[in-house]
């Protein structure tokens, strides 16, 4: 699931506008600093290792730690499932001589300031790569705070000065996240996903020194309530408020600090008008509507093989505290059927393969001769599920002179800015 939103957003190649650390090391890792282990390769058939940005690559056997080799700089090599047993990999030189079987392997370059590179992308850290019946795990395994200079560009995007601030908070909400969530997938042999299952995680290509200033400046904090650390979901664009966790997540249990919360800045503006998903609207012909559902509905009933019965309505049936669909009713000539509010959007698609932006809307049906519903029309707010930090509405605050700490404690009510290390 995609626990956050889409991001703010803009091109990766507008990185060089605030300049890229390049091939700058990092900065010494804080004392208690945690390592996370992100997978940034799952189930696939083959990978790489070294190329064109890559330093030396020391290879071992990750079970013994026997030396396996090393990669020249600026040399690729390939890993492939050993075809007779899917427990075990082997390497592949450039002349195509494939080493012994091995259950896994652990990379690390040993060139100064340089970066190990797997599957053509730059990491910091180690590379681990094992074997399964589902094919190759790669494993980047990596301190939090080179994980967080990863991920922060992705989700908030490149920022003006004035909205310095919106940075710094997704940098203490996207560690709280990582931190919360270590070993949440420890039984396929790593914490996170490099992904939005995650947080989108691009290694060192999407490090700028406006990334970096954030991760420095806020170096170990993290977000708490009750003393312990919370979970820090976000959004993109919360449209007028955020929205309280059991109204996104079916199996969340209510929160103190995950409630909703008004986005309004008076004058009948809000702090995420901003955004370019801040309004939208959506329209279904009968025809798509037909198709739609007889795609989505198809887990939750029974569709016969000449499709669905005819459609006579469709009706917001219960709303949420915050204003959101918390039912969707889709009548039909006989019978209906009932939509929890976390299910809307990947029902009442407007594409097959886009969910709809938000639970935050509202519709309008024209029915044609005999009663069936010829046109749905929705019109909504804002994107993503709408709990925890909205991301757009963090920018709005950043330009308005709040900081990153009134950002976050907003957003998440009750809570305190701590440093776990």
């Amino acid at each position: 699931m995609r626990r956050w939103a889409k991001r703010a957003g803009v091109s990766v190649a507008l990185w060089a506008a605030l300049g890229c650390p390049g091939n700058a090391p990092r900065p010494a890792p804080a004392t208690g600093e945690p390592e996370l282990r992100i997978a940034i390769a799952v189930g696939t058939a083959n990978a790489s290792i070294g190329g064109p940005e890559s330093g030396e690559l020391f290879i071992s056997d990750a079970t013994t730690g026997v030396p396996v080799g090393s990669v020249p700089p600026g040399v690729r090599w390939v890993i492939v499932v050993d075809s007779a047993d899917p427990s075990r990999l082997r390497l592949v030189r450039p002349d195509s001589t494939p080493t012994a079987p091995l259950r896994g392997i652990a990379v690390v370059n040993v060139t100064e300031n340089r970066f190990v590179v797997a599957n053509g992308r730059r990491y910091r850290g180690r590379i681990t790569v094992t074997a399964g019946r589902g094919g190759l795990t790669m494993v980047n395994r990596v301190g939090v705070e080179s994980y967080i200079a990863g991920v922060v560009g992705p989700e908030i995007g490149v920022r003006r000065p004035d909205e310095m601030d919106a940075v710094l908070a997704q940098a203490v909400v996207s560690r709280s996240f990582a931190v919360k969530n270590r070993g949440r997938w420890d039984a396929f042999g790593f914490d996170a996903y490099a992904d939005t299952r995650d947080q989108v995680y691009l290694g060192v290509a999407v490090e700028t020194n406006q990334v970096w200033d954030a991760v420095r400046r806020t170096a170990g904090q993290v977000l708490e309530y009750d003393d312990g650390v919370i979970d820090a979901y976000f959004h993109s664009t919360c449209g007028f408020s955020t929205a309280g966790v059991e109204e996104a997540f079916a199996t969340a249990r209510a929160r103190p600090y995950l409630r909703p919360v008004s986005d309004d800045r008076g004058g009948g503006h809000y702090y995420c008008d901003i955004s370019p998903r801040f309004r939208w609207r959506e329209e279904w012909d009968a025809l798509k509507l037909r198709a739609i559902l007889s795609r989505t509905l198809s887990t939750v009933m029974p569709v016969a093989g000449d499709g669905l019965p005819r459609i006579t309505d469709v009706t917001v049936s219960r709303t949420t505290r915050s204003g959101r669909v918390g039912e969707l009713r889709i009548v039909f000539e006989r019978g209906d059927i009932r939509i929890p509010g976390p299910d809307v959007r990947s029902v009442l698609r407007p594409d097959p393969d886009r969910t709809l932006s938000s639970a935050a809307f509202q519709l309008a049906v024209t029915k044609g001769a005999g009663g069936a519903v010829d046109k749905v029309v929705a019109v909504g707010a804002g994107s993503g599920h709408a709990v925890g930090m909205c991301q757009w509405g963090a920018i709005g605050r950043a330009r308005a002179g709040q900081d990153y700490r009134s950002i976050l404690t907003t957003y998440f009510p009750g809570t305190k800015i701590e440093r776990l290390y």
